[in-house]
């Protein structure tokens, strides 16, 4: 869990390479007024020793305060669990459905998220790779940047500050767009995971998974449509209800 809270997405690099782009990334936060960063397992041991430490603030140019207050996990899951929603930054095409949109279109969606009290974060890829498919089918949305399309490499920081640019612009032209959902509250990720793994365990006793190769598809396939659903914590209390019902229905 987050020990400083911000209504501010939550900026979260997973398995960043390079010292200098935490720095750098630390330094297009502060631009958009960005205050929480959260990283997944980095390349170099964190803390970090004092001469990657140096680097690090040397390329930050002064945004230390995000750096100092950054946390580090060591899964997406952990990372993730206490957020409502979560968008992941990405040029990749696969076959799953997701929720695509651009920076500008998805900045307004996540200001009427926040006034709705939601906690959201945007996940950032490693530098070389980007983010994998199962870190994909974490996320309810999926954000990418129309770039020219026979050249879209960005780095780490750049593309940090592009969804901050628009983020923060959506924010001082903000459009009325609310998200109701009555006396509940929009499920964490924590609680989507709780649900899914108890899904999965009740299928595959069931048999549901034809072979091992192909369990990964249609699992992550599961998980996508899960994170679609918005589901309120209410919702998702109902949902271990069914599962433990036909769990006790197939049993008898």
């Amino acid at each position: 869990m987050a020990a400083d809270v911000t209504s501010n997405p939550v900026i979260i690099l997973v398995h960043p390479q390079l010292v200098e782009n935490i720095g750098m990334t630390a330094r297009a936060m502060a631009n958009c007024a960005l205050e929480e960063l959260r990283l997944v397992a980095p390349r170099d041991p964190w803390p970090l020793n004092d001469t990657l430490r140096q680097r690090m603030l040397a390329a930050a140019s002064g945004a230390d305060d995000i750096l100092e207050k950054a946390q580090n996990f060591d899964s997406v899951q952990e990372a993730i669990a206490d957020l409502n929603h979560i968008y992941a930054t990405t040029s990749r095409t696969n076959d799953m459905t997701t929720r695509i949109m651009t920076a500008r279109a998805g900045a307004p969606e996540m200001i009427a998220r926040i006034k709705d009290k939601q906690r959201i974060g945007i996940l950032f890829g490693p530098e070389r790779t980007g983010l994998t498919l199962e870190h994909i089918a974490l996320a309810g949305s999926k954000i990418t940047i129309p770039l020219n399309p026979d050249f879209m490499s960005l780095n780490l920081a750049q593309a940090v500050l592009l969804l901050g640019y628009e983020y923060y612009q959506a924010q001082q032209n903000a459009q009325k767009n609310e998200i109701r959902w009555g006396k509940s509250h929009p499920a964490t990720r924590q609680e989507y995971e709780n649900l899914f793994n108890r899904l999965d365990y009740y299928l595959d006793q069931a048999g549901f998974f034809p072979t091992e190769d192909m369990r990964p598809t249609m699992t992550r396939n599961l998980q996508a449509a899960l994170q679609r659903a918005e589901m309120s914590e209410q919702e998702i209390r109902s949902w271990h209800g069914v599962l433990k019902a036909l769990a006790k229905e197939r049993k008898a």
